[in-house]
């Protein structure tokens, strides 16, 4: 008798019903993703997801949103206002779910969108570290935590269809 093994992706996590978290998939981890029947993926890498994870996303028929590309002189800078922005519109929006966000490790810019829609839902900032540093480890940046922690949340717009979480 053979079974399938399902091996989350790197850094995997449940945000939410239907909103997942992760780090770059591979081949090994395409079973477990085809379960979740994902519909949108945003990308948050500056760097192209891999050809395979590509191909992958194509079979299946899930858009990537590629936001991670952005004007920044090292890898250690947090993302942009802008591409949080970006990425909330998409994660708030229910037509675009399941969804999950992704970047290379699942850690930091992962874990700084992750972080402001948590302020959005009125976390508390001790609660939201928390959940960052869980999956940033031992490399916890404190750049995103302020970031986190300064992002103006006037500045997002919520559908009017927005998902029940919120």
């Amino acid at each position: 008798m053979t079974y399938q093994r399902y091996v989350p992706p790197i850094n995997f996590g449940y945000v939410e019903e239907t909103l997942y978290r992760s780090g770059q998939p591979n081949e090994l981890n395409y079973p477990f993703l085809e379960r979740l029947g994902l519909k949108h993926i945003i990308w948050l890498a500056p760097e192209e997801p891999s050809q395979s994870f590509l191909n992958f996303t194509d079979d299946q028929e899930i858009e990537v949103h590629h936001l991670g590309v952005f004007d920044a002189a090292n890898a250690w800078e947090p993302v942009t206002e802008d591409i949080v922005l970006q990425a909330l519109e998409l994660i708030l929006e229910p037509a675009n779910h399941p969804m999950a966000i992704m970047c290379n490790l699942g850690r930091h810019r992962t874990g700084t969108v992750v972080g402001c829609l948590r302020k959005l839902q009125r976390w508390n900032l001790a609660a939201t570290f928390e959940e960052y540093r869980r999956y940033a480890g031992q490399k916890v940046r404190l750049l995103n935590e302020q970031f986190i922690e300064l992002f103006d949340t006037d500045l997002v717009r919520v559908p009017v269809s927005k998902p029940k979480w919120l």
